[in-house]
């Protein structure tokens, strides 16, 4: 992987730690996810007429990728009900890179490098070690959060499938995006009512910023998954929670330990090596 794109990957890294804490620190998660998602349809809506139509092959990926982030979503809102940004988060991406250098190898067979490979092993374990901290966590919160890593694992890997098939990975991110978007408030609707969506004009713009701070930083990783491995690009993306522990120590008022900065250090480590495996 280039430094560039590592790079890109990494600003879109500090994005998706950024509407995550905002997800976090919200009362009404799944009101925020909703509004995050409508907003994400908007500007899709929007830039569909200027981006190329994915190629046909890629149309089952699109809609199972949909979907997969639909379930995303209803596993997020539910993991973030109890437990902190700063124990949560990781255990919900930390078996991601794992499970996407696995999905990616099945099904695309593509076999990381020995470089690549010990960088997926060292974030992936530093951003685990992050959730562990002395602190216990309830059965249901881990269980929902483990199932929000297999979540972000599946949607992972059909997308970078999707994309390399789309012959248009900007395309391809438009069109799953706008159906992933439209998908949300329709499940709103379904467990609650049309009515509850309408808040205050600035709660709504903070979800909607979130949203489209969220659209950046996963058409950065979609683009970049087209163009190299996906199971080091998940890596890299997966460095969020070092911003993640960051954000929350400094504005949801969470206690960052030495502990914790030591498993910064370890996917910080784990993130070089990948940047270097070329």
């Amino acid at each position: 992987m280039s430094i560039g794109t590592s790079l890109i990957v990494l600003l879109a890294a500090i994005l998706h730690a950024s509407w995550n804490a905002l997800l976090r620190g919200g009362g009404d998660r799944l009101w925020s996810m909703t509004i995050m998602c409508l907003a994400i349809a908007l500007a899709c809506a929007v830039m569909v007429p200027f981006v190329p139509i994915p190629t046909t092959a890629s149309w089952g990926c699109v809609a199972l990728s949909a979907l997969l982030h639909t379930g995303y979503n209803l596993f997020l809102v539910r993991t973030y009900r109890q437990g902190d940004l700063g124990q949560t988060y990781p255990i919900a991406r930390g078996a991601s890179p794992l499970l996407v250098s696995l999905g990616a190898a099945i099904f695309a067979r593509e076999l990381p490098g020995v470089l690549n490979l010990a960088g997926v092993l060292l974030v992936s374990g530093g951003i685990i070690a992050l959730a562990f901290q002395g602190s216990t966590i309830g059965r249901q919160t881990l269980l929902f959060a483990l199932g929000t890593g297999c979540f972000i694992g599946a949607y992972s890997v059909t997308d970078g499938i999707g994309a390399r098939l789309s012959g248009s990975p900007v395309g391809y991110t438009v069109w799953m995006c706008l159906w992933w978007g439209l998908l949300a408030p329709t499940t709103y609707v379904l467990l609650r009512d049309v009515r509850s969506l309408l808040r205050g004009r600035r709660e709504t713009l903070m979800a909607a910023g979130g949203g489209l701070a969220s659209l950046l930083a996963y058409g950065i990783v979609i683009v970049a998954m087209a163009r190299g491995a996906m199971g080091p690009v998940s890596a890299l993306r997966e460095t969020s929670v070092v911003f993640a522990a960051l954000i929350g120590r400094f504005f949801l008022h969470e206690r960052l330990s030495r502990y914790r900065i030591t498993a910064c250090l370890v996917v910080a480590v784990g993130a070089v090596l990948i940047g270097h495996a070329g």
